[in-house]
C-alpha cells in the first residue's frame, strides 16, 4: 500500500493512501470527536458534525471523518473554528438528550462524556433550550433495553443492522425533532426474529442500547474469550 506523510497536531505521521483522517487521527492517539462514524463504513454521512477539524490550505474546517489523507496535510484538530463548530453541534445533541449519569448503565465508558471533556464544556449546557421528548422504553428484547430518549441518533445501530448485517429491524422514521431509530410500523423489538448478535448494542455510543444484565455481554463473547 502506498503512504503519504501528513501532520496532526505537530505529530508526524505516515497513513495509507485513501484512508479517512478521522482514523488515522484516532490510531495514532489523537482523539477527535465523533459519534456516528464506524471504520467498516466507507461512506460515512458525518451526522453528528462532531469530528471538525482545520487543514491548511483550506478555507473553512472540514469533518475528519469524510476528508482523505494526502501528502504534506497539515491538521489542526484544536482550531477555534472547528471547535466552536463542533461543541454547537454538541450542545444542540445535548439539549434534548437526558442527562442522568449516575443511574445509566453506560456512566464511565459513554463516548458523550468523553466528547464533553474534550470539547471542554459541561453536558447540562443552558446554550439550548432543553426540549425532551419523553418516549416510551421498550424493554421486549430478551437481551438489551432500547430508549429512544437517549438515542443521539447517530446512525450507527441501522447501518450495523440493515448494511453490514443485512437485516434491517432498525431505520430511522419521521423528520426533524421527532425522528427516531426504531422498527418497522414502530413495532416493539421483541416481535422481530433478529439475530440477537447485539451488534446493535455494541455500536452504541451513548445509553440507547443497553445489555439487560451481564449474559448479554457473555453472548458477545467468543469461545476463548469465555474460557479466559
Amino acid at each position: 500500500m502506498k503512504t503519504v506523510a501528513l501532520t496532526i497536531d505537530d505529530k508526524k505521521i505516515t497513513a495509507g493512501k485513501g484512508e479517512k483522517l478521522l482514523w488515522v487521527a484516532l490510531d495514532n492517539g489523537i482523539y477527535i470527536p465523533n459519534l456516528c462514524a464506524l471504520r467498516d463504513n466507507y461512506e460515512p454521512a458525518a451526522a453528528c458534525r462532531l469530528c471538525f477539524v482545520e487543514v491548511e490550505g483550506k478555507d473553512e474546517p472540514v469533518t475528519a471523518c469524510t476528508e482523505t489523507v494526502a501528502e504534506g496535510m497539515v491538521v489542526n484538530t484544536r482550531g477555534e473554528k472547528a471547535l466552536r463548530l463542533a461543541r454547537s453541534a454538541f450542545e444542540l445533541i445535548m439539549a434534548s438528550h437526558p442527562v442522568d449519569c449516575a443511574h445509566c448503565t453506560k456512566n464511565g465508558s459513554c463516548d458523550l462524556q468523553q466528547i464533553a471533556r474534550q470539547l471542554n464544556i459541561k453536558l447540562k449546557s443552558k446554550r439550548f433550550k432543553k426540549l425532551m421528548r419523553q418516549l416510551p422504553i421498550d424493554d421486549s428484547n430478551p437481551l438489551f433495553i432500547y430508549d429512544p430518549n437517549k438515542c443521539v441518533l447517530c446512525g450507527r445501530c441501522v447501518w450495523v443492522c440493515r448494511e453490514h448485517l443485512g437485516i434491517g429491524v432498525l431505520g430511522f422514521a419521521h423528520r426533524g425533532f421527532q425522528r427516531v431509530v426504531t422498527t418497522f410500523a414502530d413495532e416493539p423489538l421483541g416481535k422481530f426474529r433478529c439475530l440477537e448478535c447485539a451488534e446493535c448494542v455494541s455500536v452504541c455510543p451513548s445509553g440507547a442500547l443497553v445489555f439487560k444484565d451481564k449474559k448479554g455481554v457473555e453472548l458477545k463473547l467468543c469461545p476463548e474469550e469465555r474460557k479466559g
